[in-house]
């Protein structure tokens, strides 16, 4: 682990930074340091970023959550489902079960997530951006935007996807929601279990177990 960590530091430093600064200086006519490391901190320590509905009660939200993830997971991984089974901690069953169940096309997944990393990369470059949109003019901040695409393509190419098991996504997931129930429900946890449509020992077992308060 430390080793790939080491490999990833290296290869952002010496990969990934020159693509930055190059891009920067063509569109802004000059690099500016700390969009570049926002980006790289971000690219470095990646999350999942799966759309999570936070309209809906927890049980549907989490069943589009996981739709969504395996796809994702499956798409990276090209659609091998032993190699996908050893990476979530699941079972090929249980991964053929979910598949069926929640409708995944596998051919459908293999032709539309080829661009998967290059998805990540692209949110996560907009997204810092978005944050210096007041400090950068705006022409030079739309020619960047232009090169984004390009940019993250580029960045693809060197780093490795992230994977996560199948209990962290899970975690992560519950974190996410839950936290934003308790935050609409002004921390009312009756209220936050009500509007999710869980027990309310539930909600407060999880919020122990996922250090929510």
């Amino acid at each position: 682990m430390k080793k790939e960590k080491k490999d990833l530091e290296e290869t952002i430093k010496g990969k990934v930074v020159p693509l930055l600064e190059e891009t920067m200086e063509k569109n802004l006519g000059v690099n500016i340091p700390k969009i570049e490391s926002d980006i790289t901190d971000k690219l470095q320590n990646p999350h999942l970023d799966i759309y999570i509905p936070f309209n809906l009660h927890f049980k549907d939200a989490k069943k589009s959550f996981k739709k969504e993830f395996i796809k994702q997971e499956l798409g990276a991984h090209l659609g091998n489902i032993s190699e996908l089974a050893k990476v979530l901690g699941l079972d090929r069953r249980s991964i053929h079960r979910t598949i069926k169940k929640l409708n995944i096309s596998i051919d459908k997944v293999r032709v539309h997530m080829k661009h998967t990393e290059e998805d990540i990369i692209d949110k996560t470059i907009r997204s810092t951006l978005a944050e210096y949109k007041e400090i950068i003019h705006p022409q030079k901040m739309e020619r960047m935007y232009e090169d984004v695409p390009t940019l993250s393509r580029n960045i693809a190419k060197f780093l490795p996807h992230k994977d996560f098991t199948w209990k962290e996504a899970e975690n992560e997931f519950e974190k996410r929601f839950l936290s934003k129930a308790l935050q609409d429900s002004q921390g009312n946890v009756a209220k936050a279990a009500a509007k999710v449509d869980i027990r309310v020992e539930t909600l407060h077992r999880k919020i122990k177990k996922l250090r929510l308060k």
